[in-house]
């Protein structure tokens, strides 16, 4: 708790302390209008008060779910109502990269430590690099141009095909390249720490004694030493949570899918504090929920750990 206040203290300052406010994005200046009137603008939004006292108010609120409501005269809805309907998407789309970048990079890892210095394991290697120095927005840019342009397997954006029944199948076709653009660089982060965990494995003891033993290599490399192996890698998604976080603002921007990060961009383009706080806020909330979730999957992965 005292982290999470720690972060909205810091999130409330970095919005409001930035120049400008939302009147000047509001206001068109060919209406003319007075201080008087900019000022009675200005407290019809709260933004006439003192710092601490402006920040004490949305403190109260926030911690009841009421982040206000939107500082734009086109959409003036409450902030949670417009929250609500967007991070189920994003949820949805970081499920998605975060099982793409496990099945892919895991089985990936696993293969190129056991093929080690073979000519998979330097191939493996190779794309892994081209993964992790490749912008996000590259990929997904190549993406749209070879998969969805030139080619016609995916849709360019959106969640559904506004000409056919929804259906499951639309979805997750509308689902996949935003995903998986979203997870390139992680799959090649998660394929490089898999294939070092196991490398690492594969030389202790207890693998020696279960091929000693007579076991079948896949019984020894999956249930002796992936198991063994697996701690370095739950970690690593802990690591990168955030990023994916981060990262989704610019994919789901590019592919129009409607979720917490092109709302985000949406909130920056029209100064609307409210929604950048609360975004800001959900999104540190999710983080740390997440990671204390996998501080207790540690004691699954590893029995040598407990807690008291």
């Amino acid at each position: 708790m005292l982290m999470l206040f720690g972060i909205s203290v810091i999130n409330f300052l970095i919005v409001n302390l930035a120049p400008g406010d939302p009147t000047s994005q509001m206001v068109n200046p060919e209406l003319g209008l007075s201080s008087a009137d900019l000022e009675a603008i200005r407290e019809s939004f709260g933004l006439n008060e003192p710092l601490p006292v402006r920040y004490a108010l949305w403190l109260k609120e926030a911690v009841q779910g009421n982040f206000g409501y939107r500082m734009s005269i086109q959409d003036h809805r409450p902030v949670s109502e417009v929250l609500w309907e967007r991070i189920p998407r994003t949820i949805e789309l970081m499920v998605a990269s975060i099982f793409i970048a496990n099945a892919v990079g895991i089985v990936f890892g696993i293969i190129s430590a056991v093929k080690r210095y073979s000519i998979i394991d330097y191939f493996l290697t190779v794309t892994a690099f081209l993964g992790i120095s490749t912008p996000g927005f590259f990929v997904a840019l190549g993406f749209i141009y070879v998969l969805a342009v030139r080619l016609g397997w995916f849709p360019t954006s959106g969640v559904r095909n506004p000409l056919i029944e929804p259906s499951l199948t639309d979805h997750l076709h509308h689902l996949l390249l935003p995903a998986a653009a979203l997870a390139i660089e992680y799959v090649a982060g998660m394929m490089r720490q898999a294939r070092a965990s196991m490398l690492e494995a594969l030389h202790q003891d207890y693998v020696v004694t279960a091929r000693a033993k007579g076991l079948r290599e896949q019984v020894v490399v999956l249930r002796h030493a992936f198991r063994n192996a697996a701690l370095p890698l739950v970690t690593l998604f802990g690591l990168y949570l955030p990023g994916l976080l981060g990262g989704s603002i610019i994919i789901e921007k590019i592919f129009g899918w409607p979720g917490m990060g092109s709302l985000a961009i949406d909130a920056v383009a029209g100064r609307d504090y409210n929604m950048l706080m609360a975004i800001n806020l959900v999104g540190a909330i999710m983080v740390l929920t997440t990671n204390l979730v996998i501080d207790i999957v540690y004691a699954y992965v590893d029995p040598r750990i407990t807690y008291a």
